[in-house]
């Protein structure tokens, strides 16, 4: 996973899934995308107006629990 920032245009880029994969885009509002890879595959989250979004100030923490990395890393393999 890579958590990406563009200050410019103020939007983050969550990618949960590595490489260059084609892609539909599924919005869920004006601010938050969704990108869906083969095979209904979450593979990043797109958050434009990322300080309005998550709020000003400094980024959160992000902390991981209990995530099957095998599972998800073997499913993406697949692809």
């Amino acid at each position: 996973m890579k958590i990406t920032y563009d200050s410019e245009a103020d939007a983050l880029y969550i990618s949960l899934i590595e490489g260059d994969r084609q892609c539909r885009t599924l919005r869920l509002n004006e601010d938050i995308a969704l990108d869906i890879g083969e095979g209904e595959l979450l593979v990043g989250i797109e958050i434009l107006d990322a300080k309005d979004v998550l709020g000003k100030g400094e980024l959160p923490s992000v902390v991981l629990e209990n995530i099957a990395f095998v599972e998800l890393k073997q499913e993406a393999l697949k692809e």
